[in-house]
Formats: structure tokens, C-alpha cells, sequence
């Protein structure tokens, strides 16, 4: 399968309504076979993130049918979380805080993963990017550093959720 036919649509906060389903349905499918609780509640995220006036979101399609997401929404200023791993905070902080990543299982391994990062970050004008990566999937954790994000620390989110790696890099994407 080549991602080069594969049309990259971008959305925004006031589309949410209409794309909602489409990112749940596709999380869905990615997570199918390792669906915990905590993923159970990945709506109330897409809301929460969907909520943010900068939320950003770019869908992959094949033809008339969905196969990937990515998104996020800009971090609120001086309230960034990834600060306490970074001694002293860089000067340029602006921070686009990128949420979620998926794709339906067949569209893994063909370059979609990163087609869809870097189109959801190229016309971002925030100084870095960060996100979380599970710490037991180092996998995607070295996809991540391939593409010019590094770990500097980790955190659980939530008491029920994952411990992740805390990933952040300068913009844009080296």
C-alpha cells in the first residue's frame, strides 16, 4: 500500500461536529486489539482537545474513506506542562501541544504516520512541539526521534493512564 494517493484534509475548532466520529471511529480501529480503559475514554479527549479555539486536526483519506488522524491545540502560555523536565525553560516557548496520532492498522509502516505530523505541524507558528509517548511502546517512542523529537522525562497524566515519555523539539521539524 503507498501513501501517495492518500488526500490530506485539515480541519479546525469549527469543525469538530462534523469530524468527531471520523477521529473516534479511527482511534477505534487502531486500538481494537489493546483497548484499556483509560483508551475508552479517548471522546471525552477528542472534546476536551476539539474544545481549544487553535485545535488543529489533519485526516488522511483513501478515496472516500478515513484512515489516520492527527491533532492537537496550542498549549496555554506559561502553563505548559513539559516545563519541569526542561532547567531552564527555553527562551522561546510557545508551545503546540500535539495530542493524537492514528492510523488504521493496514496504513502502518507506509510513511503516513509522519506524512500526517508534518502536515499537521508545518504552518504552526509556536517555537517547540511537544507530546506523550507510552513508555512501553519504545517503537514509536524512536519513530518520534527519527522525526527530531527527544525525551526529556516522563509523566503520568492521570492515575488510571499510561506512564509516557515527554517528547518536545523546536519548531519546525528538523
Amino acid at each position: 500500500m503507498t501513501t501517495a494517493v492518500i488526500d490530506l484534509r485539515h480541519f479546525r475548532h469549527g469543525d469538530l461536529a462534523a469530524i468527531r466520529q471520523t477521529i473516534i471511529d479511527i482511534h477505534a480501529e487502531a486500538y481494537k486489539d489493546n483497548m484499556s480503559e483509560f483508551d475508552e475514554r479517548f471522546p471525552w479527549f477528542v472534546d476536551h482537545w476539539g474544545g481549544n479555539p487553535g485545535f488543529a486536526c489533519v485526516i488522511a483519506y483513501s478515496g472516500d474513506e478515513a484512515v489516520g488522524f492527527a491533532y492537537g491545540a496550542p498549549a496555554t502560555p506559561q502553563r505548559e506542562w513539559w516545563r519541569e523536565h526542561l532547567k531552564p525553560a527555553p527562551e522561546k516557548d510557545r508551545t503546540f501541544s500535539f495530542s493524537e496520532l492514528a492510523l488504521r492498522p493496514q496504513y502502518r509502516g507506509t510513511g503516513l504516520a509522519e506524512r500526517l505530523t508534518r502536515a499537521l505541524l508545518a504552518d504552526r507558528d509556536e517555537d517547540l512541539v511537544v507530546l506523550l509517548v507510552d513508555v512501553e511502546h519504545p517503537k514509536v517512542q524512536a519513530l518520534y526521534e527519527s522525526w527530531g523529537l527527544r525525551k526529556v522525562g516522563e509523566r503520568q497524566p492521570f492515575p488510571d493512564s499510561p506512564v509516557y515519555a515527554v517528547m518536545v523539539a523546536g519548531m519546525p521539524l528538523s
